[in-house]
């Protein structure tokens, strides 16, 4: 009896013994921490601002032009970027490029590392790619909260690109994006550096559940579908144009809204907007419907790019970070 007890008692010993090994192997991270993402989100686009800045401001020009009179000031894209380098040089196609840094520094580390992190959740949880409406709310999560930190960099940002159109009695002259922050909370009060806020979140969610969700989507269509693409920069090329298009239809009535929230005035002491439904029916009553996709052409030539080059980049600092850092050959960066 107490030999078989004693032989029972040592069967079970090598058990934990294996146990433990492969308890081991799931928890090396193979993947960049937590802070990484965010640093890697952040950086990318930053990245891709430095090329396509001249086309955002050319696309905040447009949209702010014939607000109120409906007159238009310009007769297209290539018009407008003609007046802003005759009447105010070439340099100033980059003007209010500290406030476009600083705003993807806050909203676009957000939104990507957020999303990122909820992507590689998801697969852990479900093993498994995360569906269209899956991808969708993780895109409006992130979208959101990124949004509500970057607000007063997206005012600052609105009102130095749209400051040379302005008659020189009237421009703020702000001198870079510190300036613009100091002065609005100073001479408006800190809620100004929140001024349209519901309309960049609204957009934010918008543009990030169609941007990343389609992202995310169309990556596993080339990869898996008949295209059978290889992981790389052909794929990650592809995926961006088709998510950038996507995003710019839908999102250019609720960033119209927005860029002119954030750069309207006081008229005698009353805000020249009530909200957002205020001016998508004020644009459409006094330029037309489809006023409301004014500046298409610069929005997708700016969103399209700063989409592939954002994407791209994160993809391949993802994949250096995995490589060099953590030892590990691993392409997919989690979206």
């Amino acid at each position: 009896m107490s030999s078989n007890s004693s032989s029972d008692e040592g069967k079970p010993a090598p058990v934990p013994v294996s146990t433990a090994v492969h308890v081991q192997e799931p928890t090396k991270k193979i993947t960049p921490p937590a802070g990484m993402k965010y640093l890697i989100g952040g950086a990318s686009g930053m990245g891709a601002t430095m090329v396509v800045q001249p086309l955002d401001l050319i696309k905040n020009r447009m949209q702010i032009s014939g607000a109120g009179s409906g007159k238009k000031e310009f007769r297209s894209s290539f018009h407008c970027m003609q007046t802003v380098i005759s009447k105010e040089g070439p340099l100033a196609l980059y003007q209010g490029i500290s406030a476009a840094l600083l705003r993807q520094a806050t909203y676009t580390t957000g939104r990507l590392g957020v999303y990122t992190w909820l992507n590689e959740e998801y697969r852990i949880r479900f093993k498994g790619d995360p569906n269209v409406f899956a991808s969708m709310a993780m895109g409006m999560m992130a979208g959101a909260g990124g949004a509500f930190i970057g607000t007063p960099a997206e005012v600052a940002l609105i009102r130095m690109t749209s400051d040379g159109r302005l008659p020189m009695a009237e421009r703020r002259n702000y001198t870079n994006v510190g300036n613009a922050l100091v002065r609005m909370t100073r001479e408006e009060g800190l809620t100004a550096l929140w001024r349209g806020c519901l309309p960049t979140v609204g957009r934010a969610m918008v543009v990030n559940m169609t941007q990343l969700a389609s992202y995310s989507q169309f990556k596993t269509y080339f990869r898996t579908g008949p295209l059978k693409m290889e992981e790389g920069i052909k794929l990650h090329f592809c995926a961006s144009m088709l998510s950038g298009l996507l995003t710019t239809i839908a999102s250019m009535p609720l960033d119209i809204a927005k860029t002119r929230i954030q750069n309207m005035k006081m008229v005698d002491g009353k805000p020249e907007y009530r909200g957002s439904f205020d001016v998508l029916a004020r644009v459409a009553r006094q330029e037309g419907v489809f006023a409301l996709w004014k500046g298409f052409t610069p929005y997708y030539f700016r969103l399209g790019p700063h989409t592939v080059i954002t994407f791209i980049l994160m993809e391949q600092l993802n994949q250096s970070f995995n490589k060099y850092v953590l030892g590990v050959e691993k392409k997919n960066s989690g979206i």
